[in-house]
């Protein structure tokens, strides 16, 4: 019988740097990633998030510890595990519809047939459908993480990650990719491990909400944030909403504080004040 939990990192440690400079950068960090939910990660900037993300990815290996995913150790990089990053990764001399079918094409396990028919059922889904043979480059900053979208779930990952993919986003177009991943998610329930600096951002969007420390990274708290779905951006508005940002902020303060303390860095400081700011401003 199957885990209830598709992923398990076991005591992950990772440092960075020569052998007489290594700087740890994750010390044995746990973390159990449920299936069919919606894990959210957050951190104190420069924590050790993206590297994480890595390491699950398999572009990294840890130096103790292990991943696991459903049971399996993870050895390397795998469609299994698809990530979609901060800054746009489609080919730019491929078009839109080449750029979907161009990983199961390559590995050869389905008819090419097949392929074609279910890439042109994500481009309708992800509402490109018009955009298919234009080039990365001719698309918007919210189309192309759309595109990205359906070239991840066309390779049928069993988790998907997500590291800060709205980032580069302007406002607008965040807030309309925030609902359309949310609807999206809501629909098909993919397991997800999504990384932002964004609080809001993350009480929007997770099941379960996962703080990490300063550098070196370790898990601080787990928040299961039980606000109904399907959800909508207004839920934010909400008293629940409020409670979870409030508690997060506060753990988030006192890492950032911590970190001052400990290296005198005035970003610490600053980062740390504004957290304080959002925290005061979310009880009000």
């Amino acid at each position: 019988m199957p885990s209830d939990h598709l992923l398990e990192l076991n005591n992950l440690s990772l440092a960075h740097g020569q052998p007489w400079a290594r700087e740890s950068i994750i010390h044995e960090l746990r973390l159990s990633v449920p299936r069919q939910q919606m894990t959210v990660v957050v951190g104190p900037s420069g924590c050790g998030k993206s590297t994480l993300i890595n390491l699950i990815a398999g572009f990294e290996k840890p130096d103790s510890g292990e991943v696991l995913l459903d049971g399996r150790p993870v050895k390397g990089p795998s469609h299994e595990r698809m990530v979609i990053f901060q800054e746009s990764a489609l080919m730019p001399w491929l078009s839109v519809y080449e750029n979907i079918i161009f990983g199961p094409k390559l590995r050869k396990e389905r008819p090419l047939a097949d392929i074609r028919q279910e890439a042109l059922a994500l481009l309708e889904q992800v509402g490109l459908s018009a955009f298919a043979q234009k080039y990365p480059r001719q698309l918007s900053g919210g189309m192309q993480r759309r595109a990205e979208l359906a070239r991840a779930l066309i390779n049928r990952p069993q988790l998907m990650l997500m590291d800060e993919p709205f980032r580069g986003l302007d406002a607008m177009s965040r807030e309309l990719m925030q609902s359309f991943f949310l609807a999206f998610f809501e629909e098909t329930h993919n397991t997800c491990l999504f990384v932002t600096s964004e609080i809001e951002e993350a009480i929007l969007l997770a099941d379960q909400l996962v703080i990490l420390s300063n550098r070196p990274a370790h898990v601080r708290a787990v928040l299961s944030v039980d606000l109904p779905r399907p959800r909508e951006i207004a839920i934010l508005d909400t008293p629940q909403a409020y409670a979870y940002k409030r508690q997060a902020l506060e753990i988030l303060y006192e890492e950032a504080l911590n970190n001052f303390r400990r290296e005198g860095r005035p970003d610490d400081f600053l980062e740390a004040y504004t957290y304080q700011t959002q925290t005061c401003t979310s009880a009000e």
